[in-house]
């Protein structure tokens, strides 16, 4: 056993190591792939940062996100307090249990008097809301996937998001006071696709080596970890018995020399108990007549002892 267990030991080392040179570096096609231009060439100087709260200067007022109460607010200086002047509801959120369907505003801008609303879906649903100065909607954009972020830049409106595959990034057009081609012009969409784990896999290892030594050694692995299992049971079945063997040696070797004094000891203890018993008889009856009297006693009829009364009247009637 000790032989067969160095040689799988052996071998499973010389497959570590050759899976490990199989896996020292990885290709150079293993970044993530993307459709279109590359990010870095759509937005150079670009944060995007989903804003929940911002100034607009030509309204003189604040707008805030409130994804509770699924609206946005227009809050402005009324009598010499800041109260809501303005209030747009992105989703009906009355008696609805779909959650994740629930549009909610992620982000917001100002736009001279206008102002810019992204609403986004949990799911795959989202759009972008012009508002003018009374919170009324002027234009609407749809998306087919959720987005979290926006950002204005010129005559063009980037918004980004998240699809099943990696990431959305959509250009709108964004020009004053042409709402109609915000809402029906030409939008420019990239996919940015992030690979999966087996395409990476498959890009540092295309022939499969790596991943065949990987498999070989954990079937080798168990197989150790089986042959020890084993081995040791077997060693410790063997010592329990061996020394329950040795225990009943020894049980034999003792039991002989102590036979005959035993044997004396326990006869004069039954002989104790047989003479105490036969006392305790003897003395617990005193001596009794056996002659038994039997005396006859006469008694006159009355009708309290008479078997007439006894009996159930429906059979004398039947006669």
């Amino acid at each position: 056993m000790n032989t067969i267990s160095k040689i799988l030991i052996a071998g499973l080392l010389s497959l570590s190591m050759l899976t490990a040179v199989a896996q020292e570096q990885p290709s150079a096609g293993a970044e993530p792939q993307h459709e279109g231009c590359p990010m870095h060439q759509l937005a150079p100087s670009m944060d995007f940062v989903s804003v929940k709260t911002c100034y607009a200067p030509q309204l003189q007022a604040f707008v805030a996100v409130d994804s509770v109460e699924c609206c946005v607010h227009l809050v402005g200086l009324v009598d010499g307090k800041l109260d809501t002047i303005g209030r747009f509801q992105t989703d009906n959120i009355h008696k609805r249990h779909d959650l994740k369907n629930i549009l909610r505003p992620v982000s917001v801008s100002a736009m001279g008097e206008y102002i810019i609303v992204l609403a986004s879906a949990v799911n795959d649903t989202a759009y972008v809301a012009i508002l003018d100065k009374d919170m009324n909607e002027v234009a609407r954009r749809s998306f087919q996937s959720p987005m979290y972020a926006m950002r204005r830049d010129g005559g063009s409106l980037t918004v980004v998001g998240r699809n099943p595959y990696g990431y959305d990034i959509n250009i709108l057009p964004l020009h004053r006071l042409d709402f109609e081609q915000f809402a029906n012009g030409e939008i420019l969409t990239h996919h940015y696709r992030v690979a999966k784990q087996s395409e990476k896999i498959k890009q540092s290892d295309p022939v499969g080596l790596g991943l065949t030594a990987t498999a070989v050694a954990v079937v080798f692995l168990a197989l150790v970890c089986i042959a020890l299992l084993i081995s040791g049971s077997g060693r410790l079945i063997q010592n329990t018995e061996e020394k329950q063997k040795n225990k009943g040696k020894k049980a034999a070797a003792i039991k002989p020399v102590s036979e005959g004094s035993s044997a004396s000891s326990e006869q004069e203890v039954f002989a104790a108990i047989a003479a105490a018993i036969h006392l305790y008889n003897e003395e617990l009856h005193d001596e009794e007549d056996t002659v038994i009297t039997i005396q006859k006693v006469e008694r006159e009829w009355t009708p309290w002892n008479a078997k007439y009364y006894n009996m159930n009247h429906y059979f004398n009637n039947r006669r």
